[in-house]
This record gives structure tokens, sequence and C-alpha cells, in this order.
């Protein structure tokens, strides 16, 4: 499987299927990451709530769970519903996580990550990826990476997306772990290097495409995730400066009016307004006036009977 260059990380309560929406609006190459979600919740919850999207392209669903055969059935019931890559979770470091025993503290277990990548892709016709940290706790050796990559991939995996940090599984928050543990882009890199045959992805820190495009020439590709849910706008720029597309960068009130359609349809089924707009908060981020944009969702888009008006006249405080 060859990766795509460009991918927008899985972030919990942040990249559902009306974010992702919202950003398909604005690249239609990207890869977009659902958040994760558990085996438990695919099996024996409303498969519906956490697995529907309508956006086009790229779509991946990130799994969490550490028993083979569940994950073998998520995988199969995700691809029904139209998803083009599984993903394995090991890089989460929450408390929360730890105690359904996956995420980060799968990298302790490298002989059962590459048991549930076989099974995974044993049940689905789609890439099954692995997204992990680069260590754990005291484990943060080239070596002790390196096992855990060879063992996973000896089972076939052949795609790593790697959060240059290391996770503390105790002691630190979620948001912690992205910020404490230092970044270590160069440990990606050695990876890189010492396994060409693999597809490597870089996580983590990444600030903007201009840093991304030149972390590109030293892996396969880059995943971005709260620069991009903070400044969207960026995803914009992203055909044309990532993937090199002869394709017409659109501005803000276009992107506005094209999320009409989908926020009208939302609403007329019973959805509420600040589902799909607070992730549209950052558009005009570092615009003149944007706090008033800002001010004006966020006054508003929960009130009763709020309707894409709220998003007409929220952009209209900066043009007054």
């Amino acid at each position: 499987m060859k990766s795509i260059k460009f991918s927008v990380a899985p972030m919990l309560d942040w990249t559902d299927r009306h974010c992702r929406y919202f950003y398909r609006v604005m690249s239609k190459e990207a890869l977009l990451y659902s958040e994760m979600v558990t085996t438990g919740a695919i099996l024996y919850g409303d498969r519906d709530r956490h697995l529907y999207f309508e956006e086009a392209g790229p779509v991946a669903l990130q799994l969490g769970g550490s028993d083979p055969e569940d994950l073998a059935k998520a995988a199969k019931i995700g691809e029904s519903y139209g998803y083009s890559e599984i993903n394995l979770n090991c890089g989460c470091p929450s408390d929360r996580v730890q105690k359904g025993s996956f995420g980060a503290c799968l990298m302790a277990e490298p002989k059962l990550v590459a048991e549930c990548y076989q099974a995974m892709a044993e049940a689905t016709s789609l890439p099954v990826t692995i997204k992990t940290r680069i260590g754990i706790d005291h484990e943060e050796s080239y070596d002790f990476l390196a096992n855990f990559i060879d063992q996973v991939a000896g089972k076939g995996c052949q795609h790593f997306i790697l959060h240059a940090r290391k996770a503390w599984l105790s002691g630190l928050s979620p948001k912690e772990n992205r910020e404490i543990p230092p970044l270590n882009y160069e440990r990606v890199f050695e990876i890189k290097q010492n396994y060409p045959e693999l597809e490597i992805a870089l996580n983590g820190g990444i600030a903007d495409l201009v840093q991304a495009k030149q972390l590109l020439e030293s892996v396969d590709s880059v995943m971005l995730g709260r620069s991009i849910y903070h400044n969207p706008y960026q995803m914009s720029y992203v055909d044309q400066q990532i993937f090199e597309k002869d394709e017409p960068i659109k501005d803000r009130y276009e992107i506005i009016m094209e999320m009409e359609p989908y926020i009208t349809k939302h609403l007329n089924n019973g959805g509420r307004l600040n589902h799909i707009v607070k992730h549209m908060l950052g558009l005009f981020h570092e615009v003149p006036r944007s706090r008033l944009w800002r001010r004006y969702l966020s006054e508003n888009m929960h009130k009763e009977g709020a309707d894409f008006q709220v998003v007409l006249d929220a952009y209209r405080q900066l043009t007054v």
C-alpha cells in the first residue's frame, strides 16, 4: 500500500463526521481519520452513530481494542461502511484507554499487536495500519521501537504512523503527553532509513504545511492534528502545496456557502447547529476581527432554533 502523503490525525471529540466533512470541502486528497472507536462500541453499541459518514474521499477508521477476534469483526464492519483504511491505536496514553488494555500500553506487547494486525488483515480487504508512539515510560531506545516494528511487520504490516514522542503511562494527562515528552523526529527518520520497504508516517508537533513539506523529504507521509483543528483553513492549501494539484484555492466565504446544504440537512434531520459549527470556529484564524466570528458563533450556535443564518450573521461581523 502506497501511503497518502498527508493526513489529519484521529482526535477524540474533534474529528467526528461533521468535522471531516468540513475538511473535505477544502481538500479532496487528504486522508482523514475518524475519532478512535472501541471495538465494544461497534460490536455492541449504536454502529451508525459511531461509523456513519457522508464525506467523499479517503477516510480511515481508527479502532481501539486488544482482542484479535473483536478487532477482526470491527474491521469487517468498518469496511462495510465505506472506510478506506483500518488503523489500530497503539499510541493513546489515557487512563481510560489503558483500563481497556489498549492504546499506548500495547507497545509493551508487540506479539499481541502482531496477532491483532493479522486478524484484522485477514478479515478485511482494506489496508490495515498501526499508529503508535516511539516508546513508553523508560522504554525509549531505538531497539525497543525496532523490536515492536519487527514483530508487527513480520505478520505483514507495511504502514506505521509514528507519533514522535514517547508516552508516559502514568503521571501525565493525555494533554501533557502531547506536550511534555520531547519530540524526537530523528528517531522516526532512523526507522525510515533502516526500514525502507515500510511506509512510515510522522505525527506530532507539526506546526504547518511548510514544516510538513520539509518533513516529507525524510518520511513517506505526515499527519497533522491540533494545528489543523485550530487553523483549519490550512486544509485549503493541502491539495496544491502537498499533492501538487492544479486546484483553485477556495476563499473562506466559498467554504461557508459549500457547508450550507450539509448544515441544513443535518438540522432537518433533528441535529443542532453547534454539532457542525463548533468545528468551524477557527476558520478565520489570524484574520483581522476573527474574534468577532468566534464570539458570535459561540454565543448563538447552541440556541434553540439556530440555523445557517447564524453562520451568515457571524460572517457579517467580519465585514461591517
